[in-house]
């Protein structure tokens, strides 16, 4: 079945991508739909000659960063915003880089027309030093100059979208999984978690099962872009669902099947970081410059330890670079930035390393002695023998042998199921004996009331 295209709006900052989706939201889509529903998805739809187009609006879409990270390629077009008066900046070429590493089709939005100094033929010009050629200009890459303030040009811009997704030849299955990838997530103190995801194939349903590689849940509630309760949606439909019983990162690929989410996973540049034995790491700096030479120092040690870069980005570290660290199993590396407050307080309790500093040989050091002790750190293990009593707020009570001790109360674990880490969590309380204790020796058998971010099963191993 022929599915609508999934389109990402990329530049550099003040180029006009969010006054271009507003936009075209504003003036395809009713007013009293959009606001803060289309917020909470992430994306919405319009129409353009009775055929539908699906724009991811997550802000700075760091959500497209976190996916191609996870190994999904959520969009199908991507548009290159350049201004026509300031023309090609270094994040216009951070951005390109971004959708030639994603692989996707790209058209350039020359925005900004309408002001003075505005000048197409040099942002041309521009453009082809940085080896994108325009149509009309020695390549062919299709583009549009428009005004986003006036709207000048952006229905023709449709118009280049859709005339890609044909070539594409963009289709689903209507047989299949249901399956997509989470582009927002957040705790609703009256609903509980919410989540918007952009469907990709299959048809997802009210009442079906749902999972990720880190949460799952049953589609309680099922909604559209408009904010309507709805039975059923089809590709490349954006929806807000009601169910997960545990909150899915940023990034995630889901699935109706858990056999067919694993396959997806298998494909996953986290799965290849894995199969390499490589420490994925996530490199965050102030600005261009700096993250240039953060990348050169991972280079270096990169001759001597494996190291995967999973992510990559100019600003300080939040939420949802933790969320990302905590779903892919990295280490967040910053230079010359800070952390912010709720993000370190998320690391903290997700048991998440964070290594900063102002001074770019001090944060080699760090880096090398870090990933040393990780290299040689033995692991101790913890056999689960039984399970006591239902799973609670991501509480469980379990029991079992202490295979290589000691294991300490407070200390953090994995979760290692058939040879995959299938979680983390902590111990919150550690008895032996019945009794309360700080440490439980090899040989010795220990009951535990944990706090982890997936099931505890008999069978299982406690890594710490």
């Amino acid at each position: 079945m022929k599915r609508p295209p999934i389109v990402v709006v990329m530049g550099h900052v003040d180029h006009g991508k969010t006054t271009l989706l507003d936009y075209i939201r504003e003036t395809t889509v009713a007013s009293r739909e959009a606001g803060g529903i289309t917020q909470a998805i992430g994306a919405y739809e319009i129409e353009r000659n009775n055929r539908k187009i699906t724009f991811i609006d997550t802000p700075g879409h760091e959500a497209f960063h976190k996916m191609r990270a996870h190994g999904a390629r959520i969009a199908d077009v991507a548009i290159l915003v350049v201004a026509a008066d300031e023309s090609v900046k270094p994040q216009t070429k951070d951005a390109l880089q971004n959708i030639l590493e994603a692989k996707i089709p790209y058209l350039v939005a020359i925005n900004k027309i309408d002001k003075p100094g505005a000048n197409i033929e040099k942002t041309k010009q521009d453009l082809a030093q940085n080896n994108v050629f325009l149509e009309g200009f020695g390549g062919n890459i299709s583009w549009q100059a428009i005004s986003a303030k006036t709207g000048e040009g952006v229905p023709e811009l449709l118009d280049l979208i859709l005339l890609t997704a044909d070539i594409e030849n963009l289709a689903y299955d209507e047989k299949a999984p249901a399956s997509g990838v989470v582009i927002t997530s957040h705790l609703d103190p009256r609903r509980g978690n919410i989540v918007g995801l952009i469907l990709e194939d299959g048809v997802l349903k009210t009442g079906s099962e749902i999972f990720t590689p880190g949460a799952k849940g049953k589609i309680k509630s099922l909604e559209n872009f408009k904010g309507e309760k709805v039975e059923s949606l089809e590709p490349s439909a954006p929806a807000l669902i009601l169910g997960f019983e545990n909150m899915p990162a940023v990034g995630d690929q889901f699935s109706t099947d858990p056999a067919a989410l694993e396959k997806i996973a298998k494909k996953s540049v986290v799965a290849e970081a894995a199969a390499e034995n490589a420490l994925a790491v996530i490199l965050k700096a102030n600005e261009m410059g700096s993250l240039s030479a953060l990348e050169h120092v991972i280079g270096q040690i990169n001759k001597e330890s494996p190291l995967w870069i999973i992510d990559k980005s100019v600003g300080d570290v939040y939420e949802n670079d933790i969320k990302l660290a905590q779903s892919t199993k990295a280490l967040i590396a910053g230079f010359k930035i800070k952390v912010d407050r709720a993000a370190l307080n998320l690391a903290k309790s997700q048991s998440i390393d964070i290594i900063t500093s102002p001074v770019i040989y001090d944060l080699e050091k760090q880096l090398k002695k870090y990933i040393g002790f990780h290299a040689v750190r033995p692991k101790r293990i913890l056999e689960i023998l039984a399970v006591f009593g239902k799973r609670k707020n991501n509480k469980q009570i379990v029991g079992g042998r202490v295979v290589l001790g000691p294991i300490k109360n407070k200390e953090n674990f994995e979760i290692e199921d058939n040879g995959q880490i299938a979680g983390k969590g902590k111990i919150i309380n550690l008895q032996s004996g019945k009794q309360d204790v700080l440490e439980a020796a090899a040989e010795s058998e220990a009951g535990l009331l944990v706090e982890s971010d997936a099931e505890i099963k008999p069978g299982v191993k406690l890594l710490f």
